[in-house]
């Protein structure tokens, strides 16, 4: 009776962990503070309650003898690494994502028994993702907005990414515009400050966009930046929608999932997920949350374009694991619009190839800040050589036979060969 009143609907959860004490003891723990236990038995904890809501331990698996990779109340010398798998019933958490990410990534990395903590991934009830519209634009209603057509969409970063005046942002969105790029975004840092408010650049750029479509033919996404206050946050949105944009930009680990998840519910463009401060929980390989993992929420709360770092780029992330974010992101969840990967950092004419190599796919959006404003032959000729990389890339064609055919690829290869 007591198996049967448990929620069939599990939410499995896989972590990295180090202990000194037995892997099963710590898992044991954890558990227990992610669920209906605590570190004294007290009222009202039954068994039956345990049978119902208790997080149960499906597999620990030993790895080794290891030095600590976190500080705790204790200095062992060693201690013993384990990957563990955790279900949690979804009736403790229900459809809500800011609390089954509570439970899943909450108090446990706190627990002094845990020398290291790492959710690695996590495997959601259909009932828990259905629940979600997830994005409703992605890959496909963005290229239709821009008017793109297959192939990877170019995109850059309005630079320097703060303390433009007035005039000096609307010559950059201007040459970009007429460039025909498909994507402008703000930088996280830029929000709303006093001497280009928001309002003045949406104001700036919808003219220069409009301007600019007149001339080629297509109508450039501009991402602008609306993180900010959360009673403001319907506010900026209009303020863009009214204005004739296409595009809001949210720096989700900053506001979090929850104030994406509210932006969804009412954005009538699509979302562009910036992943700014995501690292501080997901860097060190011994503590916070994997992308792998993260992702899946984020999606799951509406995000359209989502930001996976980049293959060679200046962060820390191995090819191999921007890899791993971009297929996680291509890998299918729910009924939502397939969401965009977007690339960035250090992106220019020799990223096309090892991406495409690594993931098979043009469905992404390649941000190339430098790897645009540096083309010697300015912005257009910028665009164009990194079209001109997809291109050869996706054709198998080397990009030095390439080059030898397009001038502008020709360019940027000599530049950035210079600056590598």
């Amino acid at each position: 009776m007591e198996n049967i009143m448990r929620d069939p609907r599990r939410i499995i959860a896989r972590y990295c962990i180090e202990s000194a004490i037995p892997p099963e003891r710590a898992a044991e723990i954890l558990a227990g503070e992610q669920s209906s236990g605590t570190f004294v038995r007290v009222p009202g904890e039954t068994q039956e309650l345990h049978e119902r809501h208790g997080a149960r331990i499906i597999d620990v698996r030993t790895l080794g003898e290891t030095t600590p990779s976190l500080p705790s109340r204790s200095a062992p010398q060693m201690v013993t690494a384990a990957e563990i798998e955790v279900e949690f019933p979804m009736e403790n958490v229900g459809s809500d994502l800011a609390t089954a990410l509570t439970a899943v990534a909450g108090n446990l990395f706190e627990l002094e028994q845990l020398f290291a903590c790492r959710l690695q991934s996590l495997v959601l009830p259909e009932e828990f993702i259905a629940s979600h519209p997830g994005a409703r634009f992605g890959t496909a209603g963005t290229r239709r907005l821009i008017g793109a057509g297959p192939g990877a969409m170019v995109g850059t970063i309005i630079k320097p990414n703060i303390g433009l005046r007035e005039d000096a942002f609307r010559s950059i969105v201007k040459d970009l515009a007429l460039a025909s790029i498909d994507l402008i975004k703000d930088d996280e840092l830029m929000t709303d400050p006093s001497y280009l408010p928001l309002e003045t650049r949406v104001r700036i750029a919808a003219e220069e966009i409009d301007s600019a479509a007149q001339v080629t033919g297509r109508r450039t996404m501009y991402a602008f930046n609306i993180t900010g206050d959360i009673a403001g946050l319907r506010r900026r949105h209009d303020l863009v929608v009214a204005a004739g944009g296409t595009c809001v930009m949210l720096t989700v680990p900053v506001m979090g999932i929850p104030a994406l998840e509210y932006l969804r519910s009412f954005s009538e463009v699509p979302i562009h997920g910036h992943r700014g401060g995501l690292a501080a929980s997901m860097r060190h390989p011994g503590l916070g949350i994997s992308y792998v993992a993260w992702q899946q929420l984020a999606r799951l709360a509406g995000a359209d374009h989502l930001h996976v770092g980049g293959l060679g780029s200046k962060f820390y992330e191995t090819d191999d694991e921007v890899a791993a974010n971009i297929r996680a992101l291509l890998t299918p969840l729910g009924t939502g619009e397939q969401v965009t990967p977007a690339l960035s950092s250090a992106q220019n004419v020799f990223s096309p190839h090892p991406t495409w190599a690594a993931v098979q796919s043009s469905d992404l959006l390649m941000l190339a800040g430098g790897g645009i404003a540096a083309h010697p032959g300015g912005p257009a000729r910028g665009v164009a050589s990194l079209r001109e990389a997809w291109e050869a890339a996706q054709a198998g064609v080397s990009l030095a036979d390439a080059a030898r055919e397009h001038p502008p690829l020709a360019e940027a290869v000599a530049a950035f060969s210079r600056s590598a």
